[in-house]
């Protein structure tokens, strides 16, 4: 098939577009949300870049859609409606924001574009009305188990913490920087030893490291020297992540929040939202790299299942295939309705 598709989750993305279709994303001169094309990744050649100013509109055959917008831009450009005369699946990356749990989804009620979310959690959350709905759940690349454990620091990967603030439990960091040094990755993470006022607090600059943002691959590498990995988000869907520091074979400590219950299973960490006792599992994972490394190998093993990148494409393969047969009938879904604030990555 081919499929239409804007990068707007690139750690998404990288699953996605190593299926056996053909993904045309779309690319502008400024690039941007609405052109960002491959961004520089190193992504099959069947993930290429098109204008879709001169997009041919019959060599689309399904469009995944990310943003409520799009839907009148696919129309507006290409001449054909989504869910209508082209097949399409609306994608939803993220917890609902506003009056949980009450939130309205923007294609909620609507008959012709099924909505894919990606856990569990956010279809029980999100109000979709009648629309239907299902959960395809993350397929990581495997980076191998490339875990020592060697440094006596949690990693940390967070896009735009000081932005974010509560979102992904920024102010929980001083407390376990207390325990033990963090070494942070992610997008916009050179303001965080400011902005958690390190100093003020008593603790050094020493106890948060932060290594700010890298490719995929020295990410890896680097995360993976760290003894055990720390997820402190309160609402965000699932980070990649942690999925990723699983798969590396990383033991793991995660608020009890969203789908992290799920993900990680007995004996790979600590799921808690007592934030003392996670400080306290820190603690003895620190001084235990033995005990570390055997937790790691249990949550490698448990995301390679859940999260592997073949179910992942299996799963998208099965519901590409049944969209055409969704777009005889019904009514046309009303574009550009609503909006969803997107949060990067969900790292």
């Amino acid at each position: 098939m081919r499929i239409l598709v804007w990068h707007v989750h690139g750690g998404w993305m990288e699953a996605f577009v190593r299926g056996q279709h053909e993904y045309l994303l779309p690319r502008s001169s400024d690039g941007g949300a609405w052109g960002l094309g491959r961004g520089g990744r190193e992504w099959p050649l069947a993930a290429r870049e098109v204008d879709m100013g001169t997009l041919d509109p019959g060599s689309v055959d399904v469009v995944v859609l990310q943003r409520p917008e799009e839907i009148a831009a696919v129309a507006g450009t290409l001449g054909r409606r989504p869910g209508v005369d082209l097949p399409a699946v609306y994608l939803e990356h993220n917890t609902p924001k506003g009056d949980v749990p009450f939130s309205l989804h923007p294609l909620a009620d609507q008959s012709n574009i099924p909505v894919v979310h990606v856990t569990h959690f956010n279809q029980l959350f999100w109000d979709t009305g009648t629309a239907t709905t299902t959960v395809i759940e993350h397929g990581i690349p495997d980076p191998g188990p490339l875990y020592t454990g060697e440094r006596e620091e949690m990693g940390v990967v967070v896009n735009e913490p000081v932005r974010r603030g509560r979102v992904t439990g920024t102010d929980l960091l001083p407390g376990f920087a207390a325990v033990a040094p963090l070494r942070v990755f992610g997008m916009g993470t050179e303001t965080l030893p400011e902005a958690l006022n390190l100093k003020g607090l008593g603790l050094s600059e020493e106890q948060l490291r932060v290594s700010g943002d890298v490719p995929a691959p020295k990410l890896h590498q680097e995360l993976a020297r760290c003894r055990l990995y720390l997820h402190p988000l309160r609402w965000t869907s699932l980070g990649l992540a942690l999925l990723e520091a699983m798969h590396l074979g990383m033991p793991v400590l995660a608020l009890a929040t969203t789908e992290a219950s799920r993900a990680i299973p007995h004996g790979a960490g600590l799921v808690s939202n007592d934030v003392g006792d996670l400080q306290r599992f820190a603690r003895r994972l620190l001084g235990d790299p033995d005990d570390a490394y055997a937790m790691g190998i249990i949550a490698r093993e448990a995301a390679l299942q859940r999260y592997g990148l073949g179910k992942f494409l299996r799963a998208w393969d099965e519901l590409l295939a049944d969209l055409p047969k969704r777009i005889q009938g019904g009514s046309s879904p009303q574009p550009g309705s609503g909006s969803v604030s997107r949060d990067p990555d969900q790292s």
